[in-house]
């Protein structure tokens, strides 16, 4: 099939690769030239596991390609019989009161409009709210007509459900499909399109528009809450003396809950739980029903995210003054170099707020941090980036554990007692026993442990 993706984010690259590497004819289209440049040299511009081996066997097989011009994108194209498919893959970002910022969207819709002369297919592949697609078909209907220009399209909701660090196998091997969409021509080409990820089980969800637009925001909105209910159960179960490791294992052996995020933490962060909620909350409360429950998860959020730091001043005292900490984990979750609303961010604020140091390391996320935290913290000397997990250690007053990479899992207590002043460990994670860490003359405080 002939497909288009418009923007080269997590969604757009891994989306436009995966397709490619069924055999599709795949443009990727980013209006970032720099980027564009990259990705035409095979360079991937970010974290994700397998993507830099599919990108570069489209390219080699010419298979994908990569522009900044949508209409060369269609140019590019032979016309056909079959309906030409262009995925709006750009991003969403909140605005300030929290609804998702659709500019950007609604350009490309305008741009389509104002470009395309034949039959064509437009998929919402972006995290959109209640009503997009409506608006994104209201508004390349305008530029056609002002062009004179009838041509058959019709707008699918196509929402994607995606894990960073998993995207390439989530995308190949989904558990559902949702295709919003009524009309029987469309239904057909997304059956076609995705047919080859599905063929042993037909996994495909066939609903009206808005009812796939709303799927995403409220799939993301419940795991949200369950890691805000399992981190608010661990934050009493601190207070109570109670270990929250054995209540989650009795919590999840019920079928009806499961162990899927019910992992105590220092809270979500990412691009999509923190921007999604608000986004449902900014919905909500548009159409006048008030989110009680998301606001709650918003709040337990944000308060889970200083965790870690109340625990290091109810240790060392409140103020931190000739204190060093080693920093493990940066990115918001293992397997990715993100550091959208990373927890990492507000634990190094709240350690050099009150005048400690850090050294802190991350396998993947390092040339991200440079660019991402306060170039203060830098010049000041508040933060250090090590070359190693071990150099991070090095005069350290505590460990602070913060994403839990594989390497992190199985520390060597005899190196981190070589280099530290102190045996402390604040354990964001809940990675490690803490009677062994106990038994090795170490000081352990975990989340509700």
């Amino acid at each position: 099939m002939q497909i288009v993706v418009v923007g080269t984010g997590y969604v757009g690259l891994v989306t436009g690769a995966c397709f490619a590497e069924m055999g599709n004819r795949v443009v990727c289209v980013d209006v970032d030239a720099a980027k564009i440049a990259r990705l035409r040299g095979g360079e991937i511009p970010i974290h994700e596991p397998q993507l830099e081996e599919l990108v570069r066997r489209g390219l080699a097989e010419e298979r994908l390609s990569f522009t900044v011009s949508l209409a060369e994108a269609i140019a590019s194209i032979p016309k056909g019989d079959a309906p030409m498919l262009l995925f709006i893959a750009v991003g969403t970002p909140p605005g300030e009161d929290g609804s998702a910022d659709l500019r950007h969207v609604l350009s490309v819709a305008r741009e389509i409009g104002r470009t395309i002369d034949r039959p064509f297919a437009v998929i919402d592949k972006s995290t959109v709210p209640v009503g997009t697609a409506a608006r994104v078909q209201e508004t390349i209907a305008a530029e056609l007509g002002a062009r004179g220009v009838s041509v058959d399209f019709r707008v699918i909701s196509n929402p994607e459900f995606l894990k960073e660090g998993a995207a390439i196998e989530d995308f190949m091997r989904p558990d559902r499909v949702i295709v919003g969409c009524r009309d029987a021509v469309g239904v057909g080409l997304m059956r076609e399109l995705y047919e080859p990820f599905v063929r042993r089980h037909d996994r495909v969800m066939v609903m009206g528009v808005e009812e796939a637009e709303m799927c995403k925001y409220a799939a993301n909105a419940m795991l949200a809450t369950k890691i805000s209910f399992i981190n608010e159960i661990a934050t009493l179960c601190d207070r109570l003396g109670v270990d929250v490791e054995q209540v989650r294992e009795g919590i999840g052996a019920d079928s009806r809950i499961g162990y899927s995020f019910i992992y105590p933490g220092v809270g979500y962060g990412g691009s999509c739980f923190p921007k999604d909620v608000k986004a449902l909350v900014h919905m909500a409360e548009s159409n006048g029903v008030t989110p009680h429950v998301l606001a709650a998860v918003e709040r337990r959020n944000a308060a889970q995210k200083s965790f870690l730091v109340e625990k290091i001043k109810a240790h060392f005292g409140p103020d931190l003054d000739g204190l060093v900490f080693a920093v493990w984990g940066l990115a918001f979750k293992p397997g990715t170099d993100d550091l959208r609303e990373a927890p990492a961010r507000v634990i190094i604020d709240g350690i050099t707020a009150a005048g400690g140091r850090v050294r802190a390391y991350d396998p993947v996320a390092m040339e991200n941090a440079k660019a991402e935290f306060p170039a203060a913290w830098f010049a000041g000397g508040s933060l250090v980036l090590a070359p190693t997990a071990h150099d991070a250690l090095d005069g350290a007053d505590a460990l602070v554990v913060v994403t839990e990479w594989k390497m992190f899992r199985a520390p060597d207590l005899p190196e981190l007692e070589r280099r530290m002043r102190r045996r402390i460990v604040f354990d964001g994670r809940n990675q490690y026993s803490p009677d062994k860490l106990r038994k090795a003359g170490f000081t352990y405080y975990g989340v509700g442990r």
